[in-house]
Parts: C-alpha cells; structure tokens; sequence
C-alpha cells in the first residue's frame, strides 16, 4: 500500500535530514516542494489532505526525484525553479541557483537609479537573468542591457523575460564588453565568479552541481573582477557607478581593485548575514 502524505513527510524528511546534513525544517520543506510539483498542488492543499496517497504514477515520479536529492542535487534543479525578490524564476544546470544574499545587489542598484527615464544598465554575467529582470521589474521606465558568455544560460534569461513578462531588457551573448562596442551605461552590475579553482567548497553540497566557469576566477577567485574592474569605466558615463557582487572574504582586496582602477566613493555593504558581499565605486563626473 502506498504512504501517505503525511507518512511521506515524516519519513522522507528524516531520511533528507540524515542524507544531506539538513535542518530538520529544511528536509520537511524540501520534501513538500517535490511533493508539490509532482502532485501538481500548493502548500495549502498537501497539507489539507494528509491522509491522501500518490498514485503509482505519482509515486514512480517522486521516488526518482527523491533518489537525485539524495545525491545531492540541488532542489533549485529538480524543481526547475527558485524564487528570488519576489519573482519565480526558471533555472537550470546552465545557470547558477539565485541566493537571497544576491538580493542586495539588487537593493544597492534600485537605489542608484534615480527618478526620471532614459537611465541604463549593463548586467554582466546575467545567469538565469535573475538580477536584471528583478530590477527591470521595479523599474520599467528603464532600459536594461543583460550579457553572458552562454547561450544556455541566456535561452533561460529569455525564457524568464517572456514568462515574467518583462520588456524593457535586450539580452546579449558576450564574454563581459567583448560585445558591446563602445556602449555607455550609467550603472553597471555584476555577481561575476569569484571562487578560488582549488576551493575545496566547489566540491561540496550545491556548488558541485553549479556551472564551474560561473563559479571560479582564478587562483585567488579574483581575475574576472580584476577584468571588470579595469575595463568597467570605459563602458560608464560620467557620474555612473558600478557594483560587484564577491566573496565573503574579498571586500577588501575588491576595494582595493575598483580605487586602483580609478573609481571614487568606494565601499562595501553587508548583505542579510552581516558579510561584506558587494562593493562598489563611482566613474568621476
């Protein structure tokens, strides 16, 4: 006889739990997720109907989702999703999963962008397009510019933009400027890969299933915002800022980077855990 719901819960939590070194609250959630998205529900309604048992079908389904979990693969993957400033975004193993830390970037950029139109901002590295389309979102009197070297990851971004429909971002395939031929911007964004090649991280929990060339810069983690960093100015207007999104670990040294690159007002601001996680610095008038 099949469990049911409530007997699924109880016993495939425990078993993430163990699995995985999860928060017992983390496992219960998790499992509702998959149980969500394959008896096609919400929330609410799993937990109206404990007592309700998946069909042979359904249960053929979650085993095999449950079995990849198991093994580590990131939630974010098997349910082809993960939510990010309010919006629900498509992500695949061709982008990296969007975290709540990266939710500053986001705040940081808002709040440069001032209130009239004709203002234009570059995302360097746009992933599932997860930070452009949440600030073209909020601002749609603005034109958004968002690039990436993978055609992967940008087929997601624009599936993303359709979905979400979100008009005013023009996405483009470029390896940082290579593409943009001498265009200007008032505000330039980025969460560039900033992991170390030998950082044993890499090789544990999500990162392992994430995009390695989204992911590490270098023997320091450092070369792709050195990169960004000298040429950034040649692609801002006078008065234009650029924000970079680094490790928990490198404010200083990033700092250090953008002044010697030439940018002034130069700082770094604490994302939700307390870390320094970007900085940022302005082109001179």
């Amino acid at each position: 006889m099949s469990s049911s719901i409530a007997e699924t819960l109880r016993n495939d939590s425990k078993r993430l739990q163990a699995a995985l070194a999860l928060e017992a609250g983390s496992a219960r959630i998790e499992v509702q997720c998959l149980l969500q998205a394959v008896l096609n529900v919400d929330r609410a309604r799993l937990l109206t109907y404990p007592e309700q048992s998946l069909n042979s079908d359904q249960r053929s389904r979650y085993s095999a989702l449950l079995e990849r979990r198991l093994n580590g693969e990131p939630i974010a993957y098997l349910l082809a999703s993960r939510e990010f400033y309010g919006l629900n975004f498509k992500v695949s193993p061709a982008t990296l999963i969007p975290r709540p830390e990266t939710e500053l970037l986001v705040d940081l950029a808002l709040q440069c962008i001032p209130l009239h139109s004709g203002f234009r901002l570059l995302d360097l590295g746009t992933g599932s397009g997860a930070i452009a389309l949440s600030i073209a979102h909020s601002r749609l009197d603005i034109e958004v510019v968002a690039v990436d070297a993978s055609q992967d990851a940008l087929e997601v971004a624009q599936e993303n933009a359709l979905r979400l429909n979100i008009g005013n971002v023009r996405l483009l395939r470029s390896d940082w400027f290579s593409a943009l031929h001498g265009e200007r911007f008032d505000l330039i964004v980025a969460n560039p890969p900033y992991v170390a090649f030998n950082d044993p991280h890499l090789l544990q929990g999500d990162l392992c299933f994430e995009p390695r060339n989204a992911l590490a810069s270098g023997m320091d983690g450092l070369d792709d915002i050195r990169l960004i960093s000298s040429q950034a100015k040649a692609h801002l207007n006078p008065g234009g800022w650029l924000l970079l999104e680094h490790g928990y670990d490198q404010a200083e040294r990033v700092r250090a980077l953008m002044q010697q690159s030439g940018f002034t007002g130069v700082f770094s601001a604490r994302d939700i855990s307390g870390i320094e996680r970007v900085s940022g610095g302005s082109c001179l008038p």
